[in-house]
Parts: structure tokens; C-alpha cells; sequence
């Protein structure tokens, strides 16, 4: 009999954001798959599930997915990655795969997910939804997303000044994840529009290493991926 695949959002850091079925599926399933870094520190998903798993009660199972975008690499990594969990499927072994936030929103388990049905369709693959970083930082900040015919959109920022500039004028609030990287672009923007008085950036929302910025202190801040913008007009 093949295991069932399953993919749990584990919330967006504070380990207490995670949702009982999720608590459930981590506590039944013998293998415990999560994102690994090379150099060895726990993931940040890892870090969230960690305080409820005892050493050696499962087997870890690290993934390795490649930071790159040369094609031959990808292709080869990520089928590496599916044969390595499909070993575990294989042997009658259920797999959840832990990731931060939800694990169908801009999340690797989908390529996972997507690489698994394509390879071995014959694999049962089940997903719990989990809170986002997005709902996290607006409950840490006390600010409401959309009310009445509010429109909101969530975007990954990217370095294209013209494109950001328009979801900010065509939205009433914009969430911008992986913003760390075209901060100096997105300040640029907000000043132009006079929007820094509408705008917060939190690192690592709900966890026990957040950091909510001043946003006078962005143009030379050092900042991590896990860095997320909320711009509420």
C-alpha cells in the first residue's frame, strides 16, 4: 500500500497559529518532510513544528531545493527530490511536508505537489490549509486587509517600477511579499504616491525573531527574505 503525500501549512511562525488538523496530521505521519538548508540550520518551518516533535519520534527527511534558475539543475534537483520522498511513499510510509503559511499559496510544496502527480500519479496527495504570513502580519498590526468592496491583492515585488506603481494606484491594499530585495524601488514609489504614512514592513510576522520596521530606518536596513509589505490606502 503507498503512503498519502500530505502537505500542512504550519501558520506563519508563532507555533501556536497552527491548526488542530494540521497538530493531527504532524502527530500520526511517520515521516516528517521539510525545505533544508545546505548548510544544515533548520528551515523555518522546521523551527515551527520543532516544539512538537520529540528527538527521534520521527523520521526528518530534508529537502534540498536548488536557489537557481538554471533549468538543467532544476529539472535535475527537483527530481531528485520526488524519488526521495517517493521512497517513502513506497514503502506504505505517509509523508507530510511542513511548510510555513499555507501550502497551496506561493508555496514549494506546490511544485512538489505538481512534480509527484506528474511521476507517480498513483499517489494520494491531501493539503490543510494553514494561516498565511498575510493574515499573521495584519493581526499583528491591527490592520483590517478589506472591508465593504475594498480591493485587495497580494504580489511577490518585483523590480519593475511601473508595475508596482500601478497595483498600488489600482488596489486599496497591497500586500507585497518577498519585498527585501526591491526595497529601494518600492520606497521610491511610496514617496512619489505619499504613502509611507500608509505603509508597514514586518519580518518573520508572529515569530519569536519578528522585527516591525520603522520605515525610516528601511533605506539602510539589512533585510531578510521573509520580509513582507502591506501598503493599506
Amino acid at each position: 500500500m503507498i503512503g498519502t503525500l500530505y502537505g500542512l501549512g504550519v501558520g506563519p511562525g508563532d507555533p501556536e497559529l497552527i491548526t488542530v488538523k494540521a497538530f493531527r496530521k504532524l502527530k500520526d505521519a511517520p515521516v516528517i518532510a521539510y525545505p533544508k538548508r545546505r548548510r544544515g540550520s533548520k528551515s523555518y518551518a522546521h523551527r515551527i513544528v520543532d516544539v512538537y516533535l520529540k528527538p527521534g519520534e520521527k523520521e526528518m527527511l530534508g529537502l534540498v531545493f536548488p536557489m537557481t534558475k538554471d533549468p538543467d539543475i532544476l529539472e535535475r534537483e527537483w527530481l531528485k527530490t520526488v524519488e526521495t520522498v517517493w521512497g517513502k511513499l513506497e514503502q506504505g510510509k505517509d509523508v507530510a511536508f511542513v511548510t510555513e503559511g499555507d501550502p497551496l499559496l506561493y508555496s514549494t510544496f506546490i511544485h512538489l505537489m505538481n512534480l509527484m502527480k506528474r511521476r507517480h500519479p498513483e499517489v494520494e496527495i491531501q493539503t490543510v490549509p494553514g494561516i498565511s504570513s498575510i493574515n499573521g502580519v495584519a493581526s499583528r498590526l491591527g490592520i483590517p486587509l478589506a472591508e465593504g468592496d475594498d480591493h485587495i491583492a497580494i504580489v511577490p515585488a518585483r523590480d519593475d517600477y511601473q508595475m508596482m506603481k500601478k497595483v498600488i494606484e489600482e488596489n486599496d491594499c497591497i500586500l507585497f511579499l518577498k519585498v527585501a530585495k526591491v526595497m529601494d524601488l518600492m520606497l521610491a514609489i511610496l514617496r512619489e504616491k505619499d504613502l509611507l504614512d500608509k505603509t508597514s514592513v514586518v519580518t518573520k510576522a508572529t515569530s519569536d525573531e519578528e522585527v516591525v520596521w520603522d520605515i525610516q530606518e528601511l533605506d539602510r536596513a539589512e533585510l531578510e527574505y521573509l520580509t513582507l509589505m502591506v501598503v493599506r490606502k
